[in-house]
């Protein structure tokens, strides 16, 4: 099975993504999290996607499909995207990706959050500077304030995080990603659930969805 997870930034797309990709064995594929990887490592790709997240904008395709074909080339397992594709010309090229394989897309699953809910969460999520657990001051905070509860690690506000960087992230999304909805929309695998519920709720919910017992 392949699924894609689209909705806002901080629509607990990660979340859920981790939720499914144990229950269902699947390959998490966080495009987001590739990204900084290569950024913490300062590879060529990693510097070159520095001032696109940094600044909110969206890294080009042709850098984000080069990585995702190199990385998951010779994956067997299902792959489960976390908010990517995030343009229609991600969407073609990833289906013409899937086709060259001889698969498809079998699940589509937008998560509906109201903006202002999404502002709020950005605005309260801390990550772990060491292992990367991503917290949330209001309805997630580590035990020990601003230190991490797995490695103790400092935790930090990421640069995309910030008050003006999350505002321009929301509206590229609308500008570049929405358009998405309607692509998807017209096939028999799109899927919607409610992102504002918590966590284990909204994972319940999308295993219903793919009518799978959670």
């Amino acid at each position: 099975m392949n699924i894609i997870l689209l909705g806002y930034p901080g629509s607990g797309k990660g979340t859920l993504a981790k939720d499914l990709s144990k229950t269902l064995d699947m390959v998490h594929v966080s495009t987001g999290d590739i990204l900084r990887d290569e950024m913490a490592k300062k590879t060529p790709l990693g510097t070159e996607a520095t001032s696109y997240m940094a600044g909110g904008r969206l890294v080009p395709d042709r850098l984000v499909m080069d990585m995702l074909k190199a990385r998951l080339g010779t994956e067997s397992r299902g792959l489960l995207f976390d908010g990517f594709p995030r343009t229609v010309a991600q969407a073609e090229a990833l289906d013409a990706w899937f086709a060259s394989r001889g698969q498809e897309i079998d699940a589509v699953v937008f998560l509906n959050v109201a903006e202002s809910v999404v502002m709020a969460r950005l605005g309260s999520r801390r990550t772990c500077t060491g292992c990367g657990k991503i917290y949330n001051v209001v309805s997630n905070p580590p035990a020990k304030e601003g230190v991490c509860d797995v490695c103790g690690k400092p935790l930090a506000t990421r640069e995309d995080d910030k008050v003006e960087v999350i505002t321009r992230r929301i509206q590229v999304y609308k500008d570049q990603t929405e358009p998405l909805l309607a692509y998807y929309r017209a096939s028999a695998n799109f899927l919607e659930a409610d992102g504002g519920k918590t966590p284990d709720a909204v994972t319940r919910d999308v295993l219903g969805l793919l009518r799978v017992k959670p």
